[in-house]
């Protein structure tokens, strides 16, 4: 609680900063935003730097990406821009959790089958050796029976708990975080997706402040 205390502090710091010129504000989201779809591609294995996804950013028109680490990077890019251009018309449910996932795979070619659907196969996590062998299970997840119930049943529980605003938002997304992992709903891009849906739901929260999409990012 102390620690959130401090982040309440920060969030107060920033909102004084509201006539912050909008030139310095853009320059902040985007350095903002190369450093998290970097980092956050890079946690799945992408070799990117972050000179290279600013570089790719730049040419996301082109929609021709050779490799899979490409394709991942300009399909995490276009869904951040998504979420902070049309925030306020994404509802947190299912269905819209279903289309970031499609929009997130949509350029990964061999994720085309199953883009915006819950897993039918299991996909409890591993741990690989050097040479790429199996040598144990992390952890179990959900099985493909109970990934639909598990996942109404956390969507319906985030909304009812900011309805209620008996606990902080913070901790309302942690928990919604660790419980999605647990759940792992995708065949694949669930840590991705995650990182989005908690950019989401910060901005979404109850604010008119224009700085939050920015802050949210931070």
């Amino acid at each position: 609680m102390s620690l959130i205390a401090r982040i309440d502090e920060f969030k107060g710091a920033w909102r004084a900063l509201g006539t912050l010129a909008p030139d310095r504000l853009s320059a902040l989201r985007r350095v903002a935003t190369i450093e998290s779809i970097g980092s956050s591609t890079r946690i799945e294995g992408s070799k990117l730097t972050d000179r290279e996804v600013e570089k790719l950013l730049s040419n996301l028109a082109i929609q021709s990406f050779e490799t899979r680490d490409e394709q991942e990077v300009a399909g995490y890019a276009e869904l951040m821009d998504l979420v902070f251009s049309s925030w306020r018309e994404i509802p947190f449910n299912e269905n819209h959790v279903k289309q970031l996932h499609q929009i997130l795979l949509r350029h990964s070619e061999k994720d085309s089958r199953h883009r915006g659907q819950y897993k039918t196969n299991s996909n409890s996590v591993a741990a690989f050796d050097e040479n790429g062998v199996q040598i144990g299970i992390v952890f179990e997840t959900a099985s493909p029976f109970d990934t639909p119930r598990l996942m109404a049943e956390l969507v319906t529980w985030v909304n009812e708990e900011r309805d209620k605003a008996q606990l902080h938002l913070l901790l309302i997304i942690a928990i919604f975080v660790v419980v999605f992992l647990e759940i792992h709903p995708f065949q694949d891009g669930n840590g991705r997706l995650s990182r989005i849906l908690t950019t989401l739901l910060l901005i979404r929260k109850r604010s008119t402040n224009p700085i939050l999409p920015e802050l949210a990012t931070l």
